[in-house]
């Protein structure tokens, strides 16, 4: 499981800061997630690339929510910065260095077993017995995330005391959308009741509950296992039910989940828009695909900083992305031919 940095979390400026953090971490997952799934294009595995799109999905909403959560406690999200974006293969944000190396890498049953799993484990995975975590400066996501939930809770306690509240901020800058997130789970946040059920929405859809895979009803907008099961799916190849003739417990069984490795695009690991030379057509779709990616991030960072309409753009850019990375995928890589070329996720700034 991943393993977190244990925040200092005294002060509102403490909470802003792990806020950014969670922002970041949420957008960490995307790049790994989204390249395994353009492997997978005209590879005739569907159902995999069907059950990543939706935690995709799911990871963008948790960047959204985490977003508003900065927001109504009077921070400003900032996604539009070279170093928001962490260096693949490395560390997730705010994950302890010894941790898990995220790389962009083509699908993979290895991958999704050693990475995407690791990334979105609970503390105690059911029906898996694990050896607890007892290091006192180490979190797990969901742990970090129930630090960030305490704080909130004492801080909004220590100011209505004081006649006040944490939550200043301008009700305004607020993100919805319901073209793609119903409004019970994407829905602006303005107090610490509203804080903290979205903050249940992030870690039930990423880890599911002690007692099961499932996410709690009214936690997402269809009844569904958690991200980390998910990925156990694809990796066993079967779909998590209930058991129907021990209740409680769960089983994999039918529909199966295949996989054909044949049709998979061999992209060559962590690649970067410099590697390839710079008259290539390998070169100029990688840095159109980034010229796109810094755009969206410049996009979301004006979303979520007062022009929430922005987020249709956003999504126009999102559409632009795909496009490119299938070119790339495409493209025999110039230095590898053995390979063809993938997404390197950079920010590139206008010259």
């Amino acid at each position: 499981m991943i393993q977190m940095k244990r925040v200092q979390l005294d002060t509102i400026a403490d909470l802003h800061s792990a806020l950014q953090t969670a922002i970041e971490l949420e957008h960490a997952t995307l790049p790994p997630y989204l390249t395994a799934r353009f492997s997978l294009f005209q590879s005739g595995n569907d159902a995999i690339s069907d059950i990543i799109g939706t935690v995709v999905n799911e990871e963008m909403l948790h960047l959204s929510i985490a977003c508003n959560l900065l927001n109504a406690v009077g921070g400003a999200p900032v996604l539009n910065k070279p170093g928001f974006i962490p260096t693949y293969p490395g560390p997730l944000p705010g994950s302890v260095e010894e941790g898990l190396t995220v790389p962009l890498e083509k699908f993979s049953k290895n991958l999704v077993k050693n990475v995407f799993m690791i990334i979105e484990e609970p503390e105690d995975p059911i029906e898996i017995q694990r050896i607890k975590m007892d290091d006192p400066d180490k979190l797990t996501i969901g742990e970090f995330y129930g630090e960030i939930k305490k704080q909130i809770t004492r801080l909004e306690r220590e100011a209505q005391e004081q006649g006040s509240t944490i939550f200043t901020g301008d009700p305004s800058f607020q993100m919805t959308y319901e073209k793609f997130y119903p409004l019970e789970i994407l829905y602006p946040i303005t107090n610490e009741k509203l804080a903290l059920h979205a903050i249940d929405i992030i870690v039930d859809q990423g880890e599911g509950s002690a007692t099961t895979p499932f996410v709690t009803p009214g936690d997402s907008a269809q009844e569904e296992v958690a991200h980390y099961y998910r990925f156990e799916e694809i990796y066993e190849g079967k779909t998590i039910l209930p058991d129907p003739n021990d209740p409680g417990k769960y089983i994999f069984g039918a529909p199966e989940i295949p996989f054909d490795d044949s049709k998979v695009a061999n992209m060559r690991p962590n690649p970067k828009m410099d590697d390839y030379p710079k008259d290539s057509h390998a070169y100029e779709n990688s840095r159109i695909f980034n010229y796109n990616y810094t755009a969206l991030l410049n996009c979301l960072h004006e979303t979520f900083n007062g022009e929430p309409q922005k987020i249709n753009d956003a999504m126009g850019l999102m559409f632009a992305l795909r496009l490119y990375a299938f070119k790339l995928m495409a493209i025999p890589d110039p230095n590898h031919p053995e390979y063809v070329c993938g997404p390197s996720f950079e920010y590139v700034l206008a010259k």
